[in-house]
């Protein structure tokens, strides 16, 4: 059987085969009222899809621990009770059909407060359930983006303090995998990059001092994640600047530290955080920086990045580059993938029965 049919546990969870789905964004919560930041019809829909699929792990899109670290109004969110007990029918229903639950907790920083991407993703304002933008330091993301606040040392406690309150939530909310949103541009990725943090403070200027605040959320969040649950943590493994950017070799020393501050999988992505960078963009074209991960430190990694291809996600698993690989898009246009890739690897995924006559 394929390696990508095998099953694989962290911690005291088992993840029944390693085609797994990222988190990506519906943008499609109310941006207001008592349900902002709720799950509905429509996550339910598209989430239960893929389950019945067959994914083995599907994790929750990019969701706010606070109003303002939406990426847009339109975001979910776990910054109040009424949202953990929104996900539960979600969540129930994906562990009912084999599937892992889990979810990227996230905070926006600097990229805040913008439209959804079919209306154009431009920054919002007041007027359109928008709001200012905190972040490392004063630097906008791009020209037409908004100079964000810079975060006080009381501010960036208080997030480290939101992203614990939101693990919380989420394990009520029966999460059985809690990841940490690093990459892509977002606040923490914005601590680690050079090129958007400016401070001089003990967050700023040296690697020790860029990491802190994202080993402080970690911490914070293990402290409060079950022993027995696996936690993730998603990185941009490089800019793709030349200079004054973060680098390859920076995530291959920042990976060893997470593994010792309780992270069990890092999920490797790429870029985000510059604009107008040229990224090499080709079918599996951020393997590399997982397989180099996986190369050079103890730490588990799951790939991403235009894994389309049964065969081509077989290999990634089978030559030791990831233990797993993430489908975006490619779920986004077959939820399906998994059972036909097992059928054509001649591998099992779970099949409901209601189904059985499509096996």
């Amino acid at each position: 059987m394929s390696a990508l049919f095998e099953p694989y546990a962290l911690r005291e969870v088992t993840i029944p085969n390693r085609v797994w789905m990222p988190p990506m964004c519906q943008y499609s919560a109310a941006p207001e009222g008592p349900l902002a930041g709720a799950p509905h019809d429509w996550h339910f829909a598209h989430y239960a899809a893929r389950a019945t699929g067959g994914a083995g792990l599907i994790v929750v899109e990019a969701t706010a621990v606070s109003p303002e670290g939406r990426i847009s109004p339109y975001d979910l969110g776990l910054w109040n009770d009424t949202q953990a007990e929104a996900f539960r029918r979600i969540t129930s229903f994906l562990a009912a059909q084999g599937t892992v639950p889990a979810v990227q907790l996230a905070h926006a920083g600097r990229k805040a407060s913008t439209d959804r991407p079919w209306k154009g993703g431009a920054p919002v304002g007041p007027e359109a359930h928008g709001w200012q933008p905190l972040a490392p330091s004063p630097v906008a993301f791009d020209d037409g983006h908004p100079v964000p606040d810079e975060l006080t040392v009381d501010q960036i406690r208080a997030i480290v303090e939101q992203f614990a309150a939101a693990a919380r939530r989420a394990l009520d909310a029966g999460f059985e995998i809690a990841e940490i949103h690093g990459a892509h541009g977002y606040l923490i990725g914005e601590f680690l990059s050079p090129h958007s943090n400016h401070r001089t403070d003990a967050y700023g200027g040296s690697y020790e001092n860029r990491t802190r605040f994202a080993l402080e959320v970690v911490d914070a969040v293990r402290a409060v994640w079950p022993d027995d649950k696996p936690l993730f943590f998603r990185i941009s493994a490089t800019d793709w600047l030349e200079e004054n950017g973060w680098s390859p070799d920076d995530t291959v020393r920042f990976a060893g530290e997470l593994h010792t501050h309780g992270i069990d999988l890092l999920d490797v992505s790429t870029g985000g955080n510059a604009s107008g960078v040229r990224i090499p963009v080709a079918p599996g074209y951020q393997v590399p920086f997982a397989a180099r991960v996986k190369a050079e430190t103890p730490m588990p990694v799951a790939a991403v990045g235009l894994i389309t291809d049964a065969e081509q996600a077989a290999k990634i698993v089978a030559n030791g580059e990831a233990d797993a690989v993430l489908l975006g898009r490619e779920l986004l246009r077959n939820p399906s993938w998994p059972r036909l890739a097992a059928r054509e690897l001649g591998g099992e995924v779970r099949v409901p029965e209601q189904y059985h006559r499509s096996v």
